[in-house]
């Protein structure tokens, strides 16, 4: 084995010599681009927001001009000039900007939702830095059809369109230019109380037609960062940060139907709620983000699946609350936001007694409020504090013959916080410090977690150094018993070091998470106890040549332990490329990995780990991919992928094999109708794992383990269809529809039990343990944007899932398909009223 390894560094090592020999040059002369500058014009007289900059007040502002192509071609001025021009007052920023082309009809305008910049059109964004911190910014962007959309840019978080503000704007087509006129109030911004702003600043022109993106201030692909490579923006005097104060109360109705009748409740149901955000700007730095009684009962549903894998399945966030403005709270990826308001922690353990039933056990826990305080000073300390709370959470048992109920605590009273200092340093680095705590009431246990990372990159952004240290501390007792937690302490560090700039870069790794390393109870973590190093290489070409746009390389090699006790599990040599084709920009990538025998410590699902694991065979995969210009009406995606297995000469089993096959079509009826379909087909053949759903006690036939670790050799086919279709009235209402059904069956062949070492003992287990998982989801929403930050929501859900087990398990599609449509469905119908206040828009109507 560690021969092997060997020879994959040095292998590896002779592959990057040429590559460092061509480049190095090349590369020592990538440097950030001159910083340009623009002066911002005070205003007195009024702007009308019409897309019309017929004000004699825009011809007297200075313009910027000359923007330098980013892709496909960097460095190349732009051939259709763009004039941009700043003017400000008390209160807003105020941006006219106008692009001129060659015809109207070289200007695509397909209309989307807010924050989608990705349809068949072209856009303007501004970007603002507003403490010149060179680390974080605001972006703001508007399509030609008037669409908005507006983001977050950070170091933790990168670009965020998660991130809303409220600002208006307008576009119009001019002949043969389009035109941007948009008003950016101090209110959605955050700046220092100093006489004379000096702020970064940029902007963006997408052309679509030849999909050109350029920039005023040029930026560099080959220079590590986005908002260091901005221009200033001078000349904004005397102006002071507003009172930041807004509430966007909300009211909400639910017609519910539940697919099945329930003894003691009514299969249809109605509630109301109501609630509110607020937005409170506690200087000019910080501000505050609460909301009261949230409801999140609009957000799209999860996409469930079979999970046959020693983990817990990921889910993405979709609530607003947690998606906006997180950027901080996000900082060394100490914080898995669906951890506030998930399962109750005693959820699985609910059981009834004698002559009980369990009517009613719910499955998340109810917000009574959420809280966060964010900010940064004038000398770069970014500071942010999150707080929520959870009531308690109740199942309900009835007796049978008496009917009498009894309430059985799940989830105590919780307080989750976390408290983030991040202090920006020169030559875009950082440190920062994360404190993440969940304390519960009751006899359960507390949990802290402690981190601290930095990045200190040298004066020229071409070499950086990254560290995180992280301590785990958990007290109590198990919930619900009188048994010590029992990973108390735990601790986890990464350090790697690298080139950052430049056609060819590269970085080294090394790190360890320690066996009682635990930090899920606010963020989350599929594995510890773990020691980690890996080195890995990149290539890029950024400017066309041959038939190509641009091409990305990388290759390199990662390794890993178990870190107690000290035992080998895996090494991987991986690399990958991807390219567009210049004419038709058809971008296509492929990617390869190859590694010797692994031991699978986590699939035995025995602790502690060491003496179990799962001997994966040596194995090889290629995958690659092929996506067509989205400018035409007819587009579509494809991906392959496969993977081969080493025969495993210790039983007399054929070797596994895994196929992966994705097509998704979209088609564009119309600048207002998009449909997109999906369809991915993967198969599993002659998979060996744990077997799924465990063993009972009671069952007879599973005595044969032995109390053994059960392994089964089973065949996983999964298909998954996806239909999303949108149709966008106006650039502030639109209609989406989301349409998903997931099968995944299980087929085992034969049977195993693992012992010490890896050693597997074929038994005969007659069991049948196969198993078919459907899932099915509908997402309907209508949203009307009636007024800036003020939204009428109609939300239609539509939800099953059901487990065939044993002999009414079935590998054939079009039935589970058809079990699936005939699944009884819970239904929900919701509308939902927010309406933004902005209490300086009150004064001033006061006024």
């Amino acid at each position: 084995m560690l021969r092997f390894c060997s020879l994959l560094w040095v292998g590896l090592a002779m592959l990057c010599l040429p590559a460092v020999a061509q480049t190095s040059a090349s590369a020592s002369a990538v440097t950030l681009a001159s910083k340009k500058q623009l002066q911002a014009l005070r205003i007195t007289e009024a702007i009308k927001l019409d897309g019309v900059l017929d004000e004699t007040v825009w011809q007297q502002a200075e313009v910027a001009s000359q923007f330098i192509q980013n892709r496909p071609a960097p460095g190349r001025p732009e051939r259709h000039p763009t004039e941009v021009r700043i003017l400000y007052d008390d209160a807003n920023l105020y941006i006219g900007a106008v692009m001129h082309d060659v015809s109207a009809d070289s200007i695509p305008r397909q209309l989307t939702q807010r924050d989608d910049l990705d349809g068949n059109t072209d856009f303007f964004g501004i970007f603002l830095d507003t403490y010149h911190d060179k680390l974080n910014g605001y972006g703001f962007f508007v399509t030609t059809g008037g669409v908005q959309g507006d983001a977050r840019y950070s170091p933790a978080g990168g670009e965020d369109f998660n991130w809303n503000a409220v600002w208006d704007s307008r576009t119009a087509l001019r002949g043969t230019d389009w035109v941007a006129e948009i008003r950016i109030p101090y209110s959605a911004i955050r700046f220092s109380n100093v006489p004379e702003q000096l702020w970064g600043l940029n902007f963006m022109r997408q052309r679509k037609r030849d999909n050109q993106g350029f920039f005023w201030n040029e930026v560099k692909p080959a220079v590590d960062g986005f908002v260091n490579q901005w221009g200033e923006l001078r000349g904004i005097r005397d102006v002071k940060p507003p009172l930041r104060l807004s509430l966007t109360p909300y009211l909400s109705a639910y017609v519910n139907r539940n697919a099945v009748s329930v003894e003691g409740q009514r299969r249809t149901t109605t509630s109301f709620n109501g609630g509110a955000d607020v937005k409170w700007g506690i200087n000019e730095s910080f501000t505050l983000d609460a909301t009261l009684v949230p409801d999140f009962g609009q957000v799209q549903s999860d996409n469930q699946v079979l999970n046959l894998s020693p983990f817990e399945v990921q889910f993405n966030e979709n609530r607003q609350f947690f998606t906006e403005g997180t950027e901080l709270f996000n900082k060394g990826g100490l914080f898995y936001s669906r951890r506030v308001g998930a399962q109750p922690i005693g959820y699985g353990s609910v059981e009834a007694g004698e002559n009980e039933k369990i009517i009613r056990n719910p499955g998340e826990t109810r917000l009574l409020n959420a809280t966060k305080v964010s900010g940064r000073t004038s000398k770069g300390l970014g500071i942010g504090v999150f707080n929520a709370l959870s009531n308690n959470v109740y199942a309900t048992l009835r007796d049978t013959e008496t009917g009498q109920e009894r309430e059985v605590l799940t989830q105590p009273f919780s307080n989750y916080s976390i408290v983030v200092l991040d202090q920006s340093l020169k030559n875009n680095s950082y440190v920062s410090l994360i404190n993440t705590n969940v304390t519960r009431f009751g006899r359960t246990y507390d949990a802290n977690v402690t981190g601290g990372l930095f990045r200190l990159a040298d004066k020229k952004n071409a070499y950086a150094v990254n560290g995180q240290l992280v301590y785990s501390r958990r007290r109590g007792t198990v919930f619900g018993s009188d048994t010590p937690i029992d990973d108390q302490d735990g601790y986890k560090y990464k350090l790697s070091a690298g080139k950052i700039s430049g056609n060819f870069t590269w970085t080294v790794s090394h790190g360890i998470e320690s066996a009682s390393y635990n930090p899920n109870d606010l963020g989350i973590l599929f594995g510890n106890n773990n020691i980690t190093q890996g080195v890995n290489f990149s290539y890029n070409k950024y400017n066309p040549f041959w038939k190509v746009n641009n091409l990305y390389t990388w290759w390199g090699i990662d390794h890993s332990l178990l870190y107690r006790p000290t035992r080998y599990q895996n090494a991987v040599l991986y690399g990958g490329a991807n390219t567009t084709f210049t004419k038709k920009f058809l971008t296509t990538g492929i990617n390869f990995d190859a590694s010797p025998v692994t031991r699978d410590y986590y699939e035995p699902r025995k602790l502690p780990l060491g003496d179990y694991y799962v001997r994966i065979p040596a194995n090889a995969s290629v995958s690659g991919f092929i996506s067509s210009d989205y400018r035409k009406k007819f587009a579509y995606d494809v991906s392959l992928g496969t993977r081969w297995h080493t025969k495993d000469e210790r039983l007399n089993r054929p070797r596994r094999m895994h196929y992966d096959v994705g097509v998704s079509p979209r088609y564009r009826a119309s600048n207002q109708l998009l449909f997109i379909y999906s369809i991915d087909w993967s198969l599993r053949e002659n998979q060996i794992g744990y077997v799924n759903g465990g063993l009972r006690i009671a069952e007879p036939m599973d005595s044969v383990f032995q109390g053994q670790v059960p392994l089964g050799r089973r065949r996983v086919v999964t298909v998954t269809n996806v239909l999303s279709t949108a149709y966008t009235f106006t650039n502030r209402m639109s209609l989406t529809l989301r349409l998903r059904h997931y099968t995944s069956d299980v087929h085992y062949q034969d049977f195993a039990r693992l012992d010490k070492n890896g050693e597997e003992t074929l038994v005969d287990y007659r069991r049948n343990r196969d198993n078919t998982y459907n899932a099915f989801n509908l997402d309907m929403v209508y949203a009307w944007w009636f007024a800036p930050g003020s939204q009428i929501s109609i939300v239609w859900k539509a939800a099953s899932t059901a487990t065939l087990d044993g002999n009414e398990a079935t590998p054939l599609y079009f039935a589970n398909l058809n079990n699936t449509i005939n699944t009884p469905q819970n239904n929900s119908v919701s509308v939902k009223v927010l309406y933004y206040l902005d209490y300086l828009a009150l004064r001033r109507k006061r006024a």
